[in-house]
């Protein structure tokens, strides 16, 4: 059964979450970072002149996806007028037109397309999360804002019981990938642990993380990901997944 959005819930709770459904609500009550907070309000009252009659999520968007997911991707953040907008990681942008359709032919997704969350759009052993859950502005979050953002990040894999194949998008999501490692004690050094697309490193305890360019419309628009490029990566995942 897949992990939807959660209605909105009370402000972000310090309790340790007992379930990925906890910690969603969890995480949209959330209002530790008052940069994000204050662009998320004002992109939803100004917003894009193709969704002025959309009612956008505008809160700290929850991850999705399997709870049994023996695979992770790791983003960066909410598109501002995508996941931001419709309140599901990689849902109604350039960068989940990319993603999804991938998803779909390997197996993980249950079809190509993801427009809103009530699209009918189900995944298969695969949990969706990001470095920071609130969109930032020109897509930057602060360091600071990314530290702060970690905890959930270090819950959301303890609670993946499954877990085998981390897929990371983007330098930030494998920087905040390998920070939840070091400190959950599954690597006792970053040495060694360096960004480059189809890299692929192996931890001690069998888990595997693969880096993978982000499919930015900055990435995917000039060729430097191809659709092959990211196809590859899924495959790789699925492949050890089903191997371990």
């Amino acid at each position: 059964m897949n992990v939807s959005a959660p209605q909105p819930g009370a402000d972000c709770q310090r309790t340790t979450a007992t379930s990925l459904e906890m910690l969603n609500q969890q995480i949209i009550g959330c209002k530790r970072c008052p940069r994000l907070i204050a662009y998320s309000a004002d992109v939803a009252r100004v917003r894009r002149r193709q969704w002025r009659d959309w009612e956008y999520w505008a809160r700290p968007v929850p991850s999705f996806g399997d709870p049994r997911a023996r695979v992770l991707i790791v983003g960066l953040a909410p598109g501002a007028h995508g996941s931001h907008r419709t309140g599901r990681p990689f849902t109604g942008d350039g960068s989940g037109d990319f993603l999804y359709p991938v998803l779909h032919r390997t197996g993980f997704a249950s079809q190509p397309e993801s427009t809103d969350c009530g699209d009918g759009l189900t995944l298969t052993d695969l949990w969706i999360a990001a470095a920071v859950r609130c969109a930032p502005p020109d897509n930057k979050p602060t360091t600071q804002e990314i530290q702060t953002c970690a905890p959930w990040l270090d819950q959301e894999i303890a609670l993946l019981t499954r877990l085998r194949v981390i897929v990371c998008l983007g330098r930030i999501g494998f920087e905040a990938a390998v920070g939840v490692l070091l400190r959950s004690g599954a690597l006792a050094s970053r040495s060694g642990f360096k960004f480059a697309h189809g890299a692929e490193f192996r931890l001690a305890d069998g888990r595997c993380l693969l880096a993978s360019y982000h499919p930015s419309l900055q990435n995917t628009n000039t060729g430097r990901l191809t659709e092959p490029m990211f196809r590859a990566i899924f495959e790789r995942a699925q492949a050890i997944a089903h191997s371990a």
